[in-house]
């Protein structure tokens, strides 16, 4: 393992951007559309849906960080975007972490997920919030083994590939903001 603890030594961390990551981030998402209940979605998004992804992501000053091989290729992501949009959820978010379907098994999902645990620590985040398709068993393992508590399931919140699906919400607590103030 090496000490970015990806499992590959080749891995770097980076800030992603529209110009040189969207393709990529849309066929990582795009992928988990078809395949599986990761995301509710059922149609794959078209490339003009990544300007409005990104344009959300900057507005709220949020990262989106990635991990990319010795050649530059986009292995996954992580980001987090609002969690509800009432200011006095300001310390809340809900993340997501994105693995390219050819790199899973390689520690990256954890990789990025720390990653972004730290990320949080340094933007002041007080609630890291994963809405997790409670029929995915890496994901739950993956945010329990990093602190992550199940803090409740919404039963048949979704209809995905002929059958209800079950949203479980995983959150980990961070102890910033020092001072959290109103407004």
């Amino acid at each position: 393992m090496n000490s970015s603890g990806s499992g590959d030594a080749n891995v770097t961390l980076i800030d992603c951007n529209e110009a040189d990551h969207a393709a990529a981030i849309l066929e990582i998402l795009n992928d988990a559309i078809v395949n599986s209940t990761a995301l509710y979605d059922y149609v794959p998004r078209p490339p003009e849906a990544m300007v409005k992804w990104f344009e959300a992501k900057r507005a709220g000053g949020f990262p989106v960080i990635g991990a990319v091989d010795a050649a530059g290729k986009l292995l996954g992501f992580a980001s987090w975007g609002t969690f509800r949009a009432f200011p006095a959820y300001k310390y809340t978010v809900e993340h997501s972490v994105y693995v390219h379907p050819d790199c899973r098994g390689r520690g990256l999902g954890k990789y990025l997920l720390t990653k972004l645990v730290e990320r949080a620590q340094q933007y002041e985040v007080h609630v890291l919030v994963g809405c997790i398709d409670a029929t995915n068993a890496a994901s739950i393992e993956l945010h329990t083994r990093l602190g992550f508590t199940h803090s409740g399931t919404v039963k048949e919140a979704g209809f995905k590939f002929g059958r209800w699906l079950d949203a479980a919400f995983y959150q980990l607590t961070l102890a910033q903001p020092a001072t959290p103030i109103d407004g």
